[in-house]
């Protein structure tokens, strides 16, 4: 059977399991080593969409109060980019993702995410693309191009 990325990773598993083997993982995170639920779980789609919708909200009204009475505009992405990169460079998490109760951590160690990992996030997010292609493990492009994941609090 032939499959392109489109048709997602439960092709690519079909794929594997066509030949004889059973690689699907049991659960999101699984092969990374996470549990399988509670804190330190892999951050599922609906907390990481309302923590991110909660940043551009946050970043809208910051910018409002310093643009009244004319709109924003495009100053607000400017605010986003900083209210994301900043804390997420220190403590890993953005004030929308404390709201969700998640957090970003390395894949590669146990350090902080560090400003280049959490500026290239933030353009990455900021093209839409890669934030919105998912792997099994719930990891996005932005994720897996900076070795990073979004876990549960």
């Amino acid at each position: 059977m032939l499959s392109s990325w489109l048709d997602g990773p439960r092709a690519a598993f079909n794929n594997v399991r066509e030949q004889g083997h059973d690689a699907r993982p049991a659960y999101r995170g699984e092969e990374q080593g996470l549990p399988e639920s509670g804190p330190g779980s892999a951050a599922p789609l609906r907390r990481r969409l309302l923590g991110f919708v909660v940043d551009l909200l946050l970043a809208a009204v910051i910018t409002a109060a310093f643009t009244a009475p004319n709109y924003p505009g495009d100053w607000s992405v400017l605010t986003w980019f900083v209210i994301t990169v900043l804390p997420v460079t220190f403590f890993g998490v953005t004030p929308g993702m404390t709201l969700a109760r998640i957090w970003v951590a390395r894949t590669d160690s146990t350090k902080p995410v560090g400003l280049l990992r959490a500026v290239l996030r933030a353009l990455l997010t900021a093209f839409i693309i890669p934030a919105v292609i998912w792997d099994f493990n719930g990891r996005s492009w932005h994720d897996r191009l900076t070795q990073t994941i979004v876990l549960r609090r």
